[in-house]
């Protein structure tokens, strides 16, 4: 059974947040967190509280089951564009330069490997 996490209006542009993303999509959560604790990439310790926040999530729906046992990996990471702040930066001869302090929403999803595999084994 997979969990979801959000966190929408990160202040980071999605271009920087995707860097993150793509080295943790399709890892193990122990992997990933051990990744993200020691990344010193300015989305890093979002991620790391949203990827918390996930397996949180993922204990609430499944309160039978052990963490350990669980065999958690990251199953889709999704990194879009949020909202884009406009502001104005003096420039020479009374001209403005536009600055777009751009956003991102993250979606995060958790699931169990022995789950996923009992599926494609139903499958065949």
């Amino acid at each position: 059974m997979e969990a979801i996490a959000k966190l929408n209006n990160v202040p980071t542009p999605p271009r920087k947040m995707r860097l993150v993303a793509d080295m943790i999509r399709g890892r193990k959560v122990s992997e990933a967190l051990n990744i993200l604790k020691f990344e010193a990439k300015q989305g890093a310790p979002k991620m790391e509280k949203l990827l918390l926040s996930a397996v949180a999530n993922w204990q609430e729906k499944n309160e039978d089951a052990r963490l350990e046992d669980a065999d958690l990996f990251i199953k889709e990471v999704k990194v879009d564009g949020g909202r884009i702040l406009k502001r104005l930066r003096p420039a020479p001869q009374g001209r403005a330069h536009r600055i777009r302090k751009r956003s991102n929403h993250i979606t995060l999803v958790v699931d169990s490997l022995s789950e996923v595999e009992e599926t494609t084994d139903d499958k065949e």
